[in-house]
């Protein structure tokens, strides 16, 4: 047989892939190291030439638990599930809260922070909101241990259940956080009005979610159409994994649970499909 023979052309039909496949998440691991060094970077520039430093992860949630405390409980006399000193009650939602802000922030201008990034050289354009939501975790931690704080000042006892549910609440707010700012990265490249509305957005989101008050606060029956906000479920789930108030995992939190994941699925799906146009976009 003829060398011409043995190497005769043939066509090779590539189809794009469908379903999980196409979201290519191998990638995070090959560039795993790469996500390590935005984090890493993300903090370092957060708190770069400030005066206090990573003091204000402690100083801005503090501050807003003063003011609620006062507002909400020395002058709107709300009352906390199970009794809980007001200042821990909002302080442990403030938590997750400042997380999800992050996201929010960080998270939606991340793609277009990082322009000369996504125009010049290839890389998983998910790690740049990924990062900005898995750096909000360093701010959580420090968070946590003012918490901690509060707990033994006001004498609150943890949960029974905390060392095997919290980890699943802040998985489901870390899954939250990062839907979000899925989407809010992937519109901003297109239009920047996102930018604009962020500040309302957040101030909305805040009092919509039960932060200041109790869900017991919301008529029973409209409970189910208020946990259509994700929030809510990871909020919740916070108070009931380190206090053990609420009713634990209810109706309420499964909704909520379902809009996160809903969030986030949709997120990856609508990403990947702008990813190819964000370099021509931004």
């Amino acid at each position: 047989m003829s060398e011409l023979t043995k190497h005769e052309p043939h066509t090779v039909y590539i189809k794009p892939s469908k379903g999980i496949a196409a979201l290519n998440l191998r990638d995070l691991w090959i560039y795993r190291e790469l996500i390590f060094f935005m984090v890493w970077r993300d903090v370092k520039v957060k708190y770069k030439q400030t005066l206090l430093g990573m003091a204000w992860a402690v100083i801005q949630p503090v501050m807003t638990m003063l003011v609620f405390t006062f507002l909400f409980s020395n002058v709107a006399k709300l009352s906390t599930d199970g009794g809980v000193a007001y200042p821990v009650f909002s302080f442990t939602a403030l938590l997750p809260w400042g997380l999800f802000v992050t996201a929010l922030n960080q998270g939606s201008r991340s793609l277009v922070a990082h322009n000369n990034m996504v125009t010049k050289i290839y890389f998983p354009r998910l790690i740049l909101p990924m990062s900005s939501v898995f750096a909000g975790l360093v701010d959580f931690a420090i968070a946590f241990v003012i918490l901690i704080g509060l707990m033994l000042y006001f004498q609150v006892t943890p949960a029974w259940n905390l060392l095997w549910t919290l980890p699943l609440f802040l998985l489901l707010a870390i899954v939250t956080a990062l839907g979000v700012a899925l989407w809010l990265s992937a519109i901003n490249v297109q239009y920047r009005d996102v930018n604009q509305a962020l500040p309302f957005l957040t101030q909305f989101w805040l009092f919509a979610t039960p932060i200041a008050y109790s869900i017991s606060s919301i008529p029973e029956k409209w409970q189910i159409v208020y946990s259509l906000n994700p929030m809510v479920g990871v909020v919740n789930g916070f108070r009931w994994a380190l206090l053990g108030t609420g009713n634990g995992p209810d109706i309420t939190l499964w909704v909520s649970t379902g809009i996160s994941i809903l969030i986030f699925v949709s997120g990856l799906f609508y990403f990947r499909s702008m990813e190819k146009t964000f370099a021509d976009t931004i």
